[in-house]
């Protein structure tokens, strides 16, 4: 028999109605034993680090609702992708709504068993914090990289006096803490106001991007950073705007028969010859 055939499968909506049974994430089977499943899907219901709009502690029960709708094999890829793992549904992480740190702790301490038994754990949350505690089971032995979409790049330092841990800290203390790698993040999105001028310093001073490209690159060429440095290798011009903290650089390489655009919210950006 096909090892496939032995993952668990999603309840079959033309068999069984959406609206019934007891939801799970894509209506997998539950476990509780990480050992039996190579990803493991795992809720958060916590939002105590948030500091304005409450509500996300509600999502991981939300999510398993809407994820009834999901199906077995994508409509363009053909991937079916619960014949290539073993995927299952293994509970809510527990939390303390009333307890910040112990949150924090009871979380690590979950995911510390489902990392140890090798499972590759898909969270859903719960506000940005719960990604702390999670880094810290994961990544003790060696730090992650990171592709992070968002508004904002949750850098910042404390919020209403010395408060380390919200919403808006969490990736400053896993860099502080060595779980996670700026020089291997991605921040995508990243917009809108903030608090202070200094607000992205430490976004800008942690992480570089270098990007190498072949030395006969024929094209017209544009970077910008919002706060970082900006080097090339490519006979380009490096302009300061008069305002802000970025870099500017254009220029043509070759006979410019195509365009390239780079940008980067924060951290120093370099351009390299392969």
């Amino acid at each position: 028999m096909n090892k496939a055939t032995l993952n668990p499968q999603p309840v079959d909506a033309a068999i069984s109605p959406r609206f019934s049974a007891i939801p799970t994430f894509m209506r997998l089977p539950y476990l509780t034993e990480p050992t039996k499943v190579d990803i493991a899907l795992i809720g958060v219901p916590w939002d105590g680090g948030t500091t304005n709009r409450a509500g996300a502690r509600h999502g991981p029960r939300e999510i398993r609702n809407m994820s009834s709708f999901m199906r077995k094999v994508h409509h363009v890829s053909r991937i079916a992708p619960y014949e290539l793992a073993c995927i299952a549904d293994l509970g809510d992480a527990p939390v303390n709504p009333i307890d910040l740190l112990d949150t924090l702790g009871r979380v690590e301490r979950f995911y510390q068993t489902v990392h140890a038994a090798g499972a590759i754990p898909l969270s859903a949350g719960g506000d940005h914090l719960i990604t702390l505690p999670i880094f810290r089971a994961i990544a003790k032995d060696r730090p992650v990289g990171m592709v992070h979409f968002d508004a904002h790049s949750d850098t910042n330092d404390r919020y209403f006096g010395d408060n380390k841990y919200t919403h808006g800290t969490p990736f400053r203390r896993a860099i502080e803490e060595g779980v996670l790698d700026p020089e291997r993040t991605i921040q995508i999105g990243i917009r809108g106001s903030i608090y202070g001028a200094g607000d992205m310093e430490f976004a800008s001073t942690s992480g570089d991007v270098r990007v190498k490209l072949p030395a006969n690159l024929d094209a017209d060429v544009r970077m910008s950073t919002t706060s970082g440095g900006l080097k090339t290798d490519f006979p380009l011009t490096i302009e300061e705007p008069e305002r802000g903290h970025g870099r500017r650089a254009a220029g043509r390489v070759g006979g410019g028969s195509r365009n390239l655009r780079l940008s980067s919210t924060s951290g120093s950006v370099s351009l390299l010859m392969m």
